[in-house]
């Protein structure tokens, strides 16, 4: 079953972004059967594709993630999430920053699953990846823009 994934935007405003405060943006979830998320921001425009903004699983089922999740490996307000590492080494949610004069085109993966992930903070997308497989059942995704 499908999951209908939704930002309130379809172009990042300057507050996600590097050129702003670089806040997650609140992302809704609808049609969600499962017990746990995972959520994946990636830039499949740069060079090095992807290039991958964040990385988050174990989110408790819920119809919204909120603004600004914390960059800690553990965010509270997620209760039981864990955060990956980004391409810039990072964790937690790191804005869309193209090459002065680009546009990008970013994409917000969600996956439902209903086992928690034994994985632990600063895993790759490619280790989360490997883990859903075979135990995700529902998948959405959202797009929206930024350039600089």
């Amino acid at each position: 079953m499908e999951l209908i994934v939704s930002l309130d935007f379809d172009y990042y405003p300057d507050r996600h972004t590097c050129k702003g405060r670089d806040i997650s943006p609140k992302v809704r979830i609808e049609g969600l059967q499962r017990r746990f998320m995972a959520l994946m921001l990636e830039d499949h425009d740069a060079p090095e594709r992807p290039f991958v903004h964040w990385v988050i699983w174990n989110v408790p089922a819920r119809a919204v993630i909120p603004e600004g999740v914390s960059k800690t490996e553990r965010p509270s307000e997620l209760d039981g999430a864990v955060q990956g590492s980004t391409t810039g080494g990072n964790i937690g949610y790191e804005g869309p920053c193209p090459p002065r004069g680009r546009t990008h085109r970013y994409d917000l993966k969600v996956y439902g699953y209903d086992e928690p992930l034994d994985l632990g903070p600063g895993a790759t997308r490619e280790e989360l990846l490997a883990l859903l497989e075979g135990q995700s059942t529902q998948y959405g995704v959202a797009a929206a823009d930024y350039g600089r």
